[in-house]
């Protein structure tokens, strides 16, 4: 005979979870709202938030973190890209818990973000071409429109990790700590 034992009930799901012992059981992830002023989930990202352009990071700010939160991390990544899990174009992490938002024009030049105190802390790794901080959309030209994805992950725990990460480390640092996600995309096409 098969004895189920019930080792979990998520009421706030109505999500009644079977656990078998010596298996895991993952926590549910919350959902969490991105946006930036700079351009609508789905729509161009401006010119001169690429690289062709002046190369600025665009406003970013989110909503729905839940209880918790100690600290976010951000990844771009361009899904577009015929490399395993795309071309990243920023990695930012040890973003404070009580962020809502990343300004405009972060410095790539500036491993860890002393500035704004709503901010302060937050680090910087490498991209895909191992060079620190943000890169805007670059896609070839004649390779038709890409899609960035800026995805946001809120975390139980601030690791304080070093700076100059490539995004295979922080993921990797971040994997078990993640209480909450969301993403928006922009897309860039190149007319040149």
């Amino acid at each position: 005979m098969l004895v189920k034992q019930i080792f979990s009930v998520w009421a706030a799901s109505s999500l009644v979870l079977l656990a078998v012992p010596g298996t895991t059981v993952a926590a549910q992830v919350a959902e969490l709202t991105v946006s930036s002023s700079a351009f609508a989930d789905g729509e161009a990202i401006p010119l001169r938030n690429s690289a062709y352009g002046d190369n600025l990071s665009p406003e970013l700010s989110w909503s729905g973190a839940p209880e918790g939160t100690e600290a976010f991390t951000l990844v771009l990544t361009d899904s577009d890209v015929p490399m395993p899990n795309g071309f990243v174009h920023w990695v930012i992490y040890n973003i404070p818990g009580t962020a809502t938002g990343l300004p405009e024009n972060i410095p790539s030049d500036t491993p860890v973000l002393t500035g704004s105190a709503a901010i302060a802390g937050t680090t910087q790794g490498v991209m895909g071409m191992r060079n620190p901080g943000y890169f805007g959309p670059r896609p070839p030209a004649g390779a038709g429109v890409h899609h960035y994805v800026f995805s946001l992950y809120a975390l139980d725990t601030d690791l304080e990790l070093a700076s100059g990460l490539a995004r295979e480390a922080v993921m990797l640092a971040i994997e078990g700590h993640i209480i909450g996600e969301g993403q928006v995309t922009g897309i860039f096409e190149s007319e040149r």
